[in-house]
Order: structure tokens, then sequence, then C-alpha cells
């Protein structure tokens, strides 16, 4: 991976993030996002596992800060919670270390005073801090501390809440790697025949996984899911997407909690208020 030595740890992503942005077309999601960097920046397997004393992916938390201090120098916009986009500004602006150091510096200073002035963040700061939430770590331990069959079920529910039919778990059954099946109807018209599996690592799931899992997919259905609370390598995304064979769907850690807060599983809403001070002006 290309260190930018003059950088902070915490912004060392701020250059690659806007030639990812670009490579990619000017928007991306969040995990096309991270998937270029690692393409472009060759990053290995072991630095990808690399984690903070809070549990939390190191290369999750250095993109994250990248995107703030990008956000706050107005060369990316966060307003779709989904998609990361360049801004105008952004398209264009032309980078080298020293210039990012100079940003950086003046966005922290800027913070620090806020701190000092016992301001809260800036909400647009805390949206885009959307993948550090307490919830996230916490809510993949309890799927990992589940017994197999247990996180076999708990995926039954959630592909049910997502649209499948007629979802069934094979259980102790299943048949070369395959824990469940289910119909995936596209339309009144058009339906498939899905089978899972589910893996409750806190590691990577490698390749020779994803081979396998194929194999038992091949004349039994259509497409194949595999479902894991850990994170797929590099090898094992290029062989989902093989040319020639059935691609597999690839449903990793971060996915997998997406899909709770999707299908509102497992977790509870809150309701956070902000003063409106332009209504009581009129009071005034």
């Amino acid at each position: 991976m290309k260190r930018y030595k003059k950088l902070p740890m915490h912004v060392q992503f701020f250059i690659p993030i806007l030639d990812a942005l670009r490579q990619l077309g000017g928007s991306a999601t969040n995990v096309e996002l991270k998937e270029k960097l690692i393409e472009i920046l060759n990053i290995k397997d072991n630095e990808l596992e690399e984690k903070l004393k809070n549990g939390r992916l190191r290369i999750d938390n250095q993109i994250t800060w990248s995107k703030i201090y990008l956000f706050n120098a107005g060369l990316i916009d966060n307003s779709n919670s989904e998609i990361l986009s360049l801004t105008e500004k952004g398209r264009h602006y032309k980078l080298d270390e020293d210039e990012v150091l100079k940003i950086f510096q003046k966005i922290h200073r800027n913070m620090l005073i806020k701190k000092d002035k016992n301001q809260s963040q800036d909400p647009d700061i805390i949206n885009d801090l959307n993948e550090t939430r307490q919830h996230s770590t916490e809510l993949l331990e309890i799927p990992r501390s589940l017994p197999p069959e247990g996180f076999e079920r708990l995926c039954q529910r959630l592909l049910r809440a997502s649209g499948f039919k007629k979802v069934l778990v094979k259980g102790r059954s299943g048949d070369g790697g395959i824990d469940g099946e289910g119909i995936l109807e596209i339309s009144p018209l058009v339906s498939m025949k899905v089978v899972f599996q589910c893996k409750s690592y806190k590691d990577a799931v490698s390749s020779s996984y994803i081979r396998d899992f194929r194999g038992a997919v091949i004349g039994r259905a259509e497409k194949g899911i595999f479902i894991t609370t850990g994170r797929f390598t590099r090898d094992a995304r290029e062989e989902a997407i093989r040319d020639g064979a059935i691609p597999i769907e690839l449903v990793d850690g971060d996915k997998l909690i997406k899909l709770f807060e999707k299908c509102k599983l497992g977790l509870k809403e809150k309701i956070v208020y902000e003063i409106d001070e332009q209504f009581f002006d009129e009071y005034r």
C-alpha cells in the first residue's frame, strides 16, 4: 500500500479517495469505494485485518476520517447517505501531500476551536460518521456468538424480511455446504431459486470456500448467496464474479449490518431532536 509519509494516519486515504471516485465515474457506494481503494492501493489481506482496540477495522477508521476532512474541504458530497460523490471542486482539484496537510491542519484547527467552545460537531460530520456508530461493532458480536443453527435461522429471518419466499433452512442435512434455500420473486412473472451458505467468522473467507460453495450450487439453483459475519479476501471477491461461472452474491459483516438496519431487525430506532432557533424568533 502506498504511504503518504507527511500525512497523519487518519487522512492517509485523502488523495486515494478522490482518485478512486474519479475512476468510478464521480460517485460510489461505501462498499464500491472501499473495494476500489483496495484495488488501486494493492492493500494486502493482513492490512485489511488490522483492528483498533475497540474492535473496529483500522482501514475503515482511516477511510471514514479522510471522508470527514474531504467533506469539510468541499471536495465530496455526502447528502445521500448511501452514495458518496465528488463535488464540482473535487472533480478538478489537484492535490499533493503538502496541500492535503494544509487542508487537514486548517480543518482540524477549526474542529478544536468548536470543541473548546463546547459546540457540538456539525450534523453533516455526524452523518458522515455513520460507519463508526457504536451499534455496528456490538451488533456483529451477537451473531458471531450464536451456534451454527441459530445463525442459520437468523439468516433465514433476514432473507424473509428482504423479500425472499419459501425460505428453508436445511440444518445438518445441508448438501455440499448449502445451509438453506429460498425463492426470490423478481416480478409477478419471474422468480429464481436461490441457495445460501452461512458462516459466522471473525476473520476472512478465502476463495476456496467460494469455489466449493459454487460447486454445490450448480444444478440446484440459479444463484448462490454466501453470508458471513467476517469479510471476504480479494481472491474470494474475484472468484465470486469469475467469468463463465455462476455468480455468487457475497454478504460480509458490513452488508449484514445494513440488512439489520434496512429490515429493522434486532435494532431499536432512536429519535434525536435538534433545536429550531428560527421558530422562536417571532417570540423574542
